[in-house]
């Protein structure tokens, strides 16, 4: 999986019909900046709303997922959010001039297209990924809908699919490497029964669809009055029901294609976590209803997990080792308070710091009663923020990083040698005119024992 985060090379734009709305809609995909995320903007409406692609702004999951954000709507979010997720491209604005992704040929494949047709461009910052950290489950034992996150440092989708139907057996798809999406799941197009139909254009729905765009599965025994209804209703005038259980004898794209789009549309849809994800994601009987509600319990876990103590494994290679913050900051012995960097995301930092007894001020504070002085621990977290802000620049040889203030400092427990002090930087706004505003805090395993608010400023050097 990609350590950097990524955007497109320049705009690209696609035209078609939506799915439901049968509105005639142009997408443009535009390049944005690091920790920008997925945003969509509505550009036929007053003011250009945004709305961004969270699971809180979820309104809708009859037949897609339907965003809302301030009375502006985006339907049928998951094939482009998947094609973004599969591509592994973390920061785009896609615009709409109406109310609906295209529907193109009913999956992710042309999206793919477009997007690297525009060309993946690497950005200076890594990917902020959320690593699932305890199994998190949704169930609906009346539908016998289960699906999982699982804790896995990788990315990895298994699904399955069972409609109790003679055409349509029970199937499974999985998607072993991120890397191989295009090929596998992309090319996987949105399916649905044929008893389904009538329904769905009498709810208003599918008032773009298309044999084009969708696999009719034809379930049932269909007299030639029916057969001439559905021709009308889909404007086609040759409509036939095959032998194979495929409206037209329609070619499936592969064996298992209807269990595969569903994987697809899982991905899209966890794209609403806000960040990209390293789960193994179980999914029986998924639909855009709970892969939603699992989506929600993804978001809770990690907004949870931002309040406790940093996730911290000394077997994975750090992001800065000492060397390398040394060519940062300006500190050194027997100032130098920071090891290693082991998570550093544009908006967060985490730092590490091996208290040893070999520390020069140890031998005054306090003889026989070694503590980490208070000042000190406050000074690993400044130069944590440091080199935050200093990343920040792109050019961080060019500034120095100053301490103006402190607010807000408390101290909960003593810091002793043989202790690791995991050091957590957050941002609380923007850097604005490179004053940054940040929350620091510093933990012994699960122990918080310094949490601090901090304002520091760049300052350039003098030539």
């Amino acid at each position: 999986m990609n350590v950097k985060q990524q955007t497109i090379q320049k705009k690209v734009s696609i035209t078609g019909v939506g799915l439901h709305t049968g509105e005639n809609v142009t997408l443009t995909i535009q390049p944005a900046p690091i920790n920008h995320g997925y945003k969509f903007q509505r550009i036929d409406l007053e003011n250009k709303p945004i709305i961004e692609a969270d699971v809180d702004y979820v309104v809708d999951t009859s037949r897609g997922t339907v965003l809302e954000k301030e009375g502006a709507r985006v339907h049928t979010t998951e094939h482009i959010l998947a094609a973004l997720v599969g591509l592994q491209i973390d920061n785009v604005l896609i615009q709409l001039d109406g109310p609906e992704i295209p529907i193109l040929d009913g999956s992710a494949i042309r999206f793919v297209e477009l997007l690297e047709e525009a060309g993946i461009e690497e950005q200076h910052s890594l990917r902020n990924y959320y690593e699932v950290t305890e199994a998190i489950h949704y169930r609906n034992d009346e539908r016998s809908i289960e699906l999982a996150a699982l804790p896995l440092n990788d990315y990895r989708v298994t699904a399955m699919v069972d409609y109790n139907s003679t055409i349509l057996h029970s199937q499974h798809a999985q998607l072993h490497a991120i890397e191989l999406f295009k090929e596998e799941i992309a090319p996987c197009r949105t399916f649905v029964f044929l008893h389904e139909l009538e329904a769905l254009f009498k709810a208003g729905l599918i008032k773009g669809g298309d044999i084009g765009n969708a696999v009719v599965i034809v379930d049932k025994e269909v007299s030639e009055a029916e057969v001439e209804s559905l021709s009308q209703l889909l404007n086609k005038p040759k409509i036939h029901v095959g032998k194979t259980g495929i409206l037209n004898d329609a070619p499936l794209r592969f064996p298992n294609e209807p269990a595969r789009h569903k994987l697809l549309d899982v991905m899209g849809d966890l794209a609403l976590v806000g960040r990209p994800l390293k789960a193994h994601i179980l999914a029986a009987r998924p639909g855009h209803k709970p892969n939603v509600e699992l989506a929600k319990k993804i978001k809770k876990q990690m907004l949870d997990s931002a309040k406790g103590a940093p996730q911290y494994d000394p077997n994975t290679p750090p992001v800065l080792n000492v060397n390398d913050i040394a060519k940062l900051l300006p500190h050194r012995y027997p100032f130098a308070l920071l090891d290693k960097i082991v998570y550093l995301d544009g908006q967060t930092v985490i730092g590490i710091k091996n208290i040893t007894m070999n520390e020069p001020q140890f031998t005054g504070h306090f003889p026989d009663n070694p503590v980490m002085p208070g000042v000190l621990q406050i000074e690993a977290i400044a130069q944590n923020g440091g080199v935050l802000v200093l990343t920040s620049t792109g050019n961080p040889e060019a500034y120095w990083p100053y301490l103006v203030s402190i607010d807000n400092c408390r101290f909960y427990r003593n810091v002793l040698p043989g202790d690791t002090l995991i050091i957590r930087c957050s941002l609380l706004a923007p850097i604005k005119l490179g004053v940054a505003k940040m929350h620091g805090d510093a933990w012994v395993g699960k122990n918080l024992v310094c949490d601090v608010n901090m304002t520091a400023r760049l300052v350039k050097k003098a030539k």
